[in-house]
């Protein structure tokens, strides 16, 4: 629908003096070039026209936080994801993410909370503060086609890379090249990594 339409629902269209459609688009675009996805997927799986889908990410139409919510969803982040407690500074943009305007990411994996300590997910690779709850788990190896690195800041984390495991303290790092994986803290306290992946999986 285009901008300045009357026409209103149940789905109410965004009503936030802090969201730039332009920059909204903008994120829209990034991430669908990050996952690889067509125009046409999007609108399939949200049930608008190709037509629409462009103008989103050129600023042009105002979108419903229902169909906000089911591109967030085709495209793996959470809704909350385009949304900002504060608008940035246009110096910002692309170049400092401060503290408390990190963004997160969904994980399938209980007990971890990933947070974007990148600008965007447009780069070449991507930084997260990943923390591992007390008794999370990784309970089946992953592989992926990456190259990734990490620094345990503080906690205890049990990592399996390839056929062999690792018992980290704070201070320690790691790497993992396109090997099987997996990880489990069995400590008491929260494990914190700062984990860098290329290229970006998210």
């Amino acid at each position: 629908m285009a901008r300045g339409a009357v026409h209103r629902n149940e789905a109410d269209f965004i009503d936030d003096p802090g969201m730039d459609q332009v920059a909204l688009g903008q994120e829209i675009r990034k991430l669908r070039k990050a996952r690889s996805k067509t125009l046409a997927e999007i609108a399939l799986a949200t049930g608008r026209s190709v037509s629409f889908i462009s103008q989103l990410e050129r600023g042009r139409a105002e979108i419903s936080i229902s169909d906000l919510r089911r591109v967030a969803h085709t495209l793996g982040v959470p809704l909350g994801w385009f949304f900002m407690s504060e608008k940035k500074p246009a110096a910002e943009v692309g170049r400092v993410v401060r503290a408390g305007a990190r963004r997160r990411l969904g994980s399938a994996t209980d007990g971890l909370v990933e947070e974007l300590l990148s600008p965007d997910i447009g780069g070449a690779f991507e930084t997260f503060l990943s923390t591992f709850a007390p008794g999370a788990a990784l309970a089946e190896a992953t592989l992926r086609d990456t190259e990734e690195e990490g620094y345990l800041v503080s906690g205890e984390l049990d990592m399996w890379i390839g056929d062999h495991l690792f018992q980290l303290s704070p201070g320690d790092s790691f790497r993992i090249v396109r090997e099987p994986f997996r990880w489990a803290n069995r400590g008491e306290t929260d494990a914190v990594v700062v984990w860098v992946i290329s290229p970006p999986t998210y």
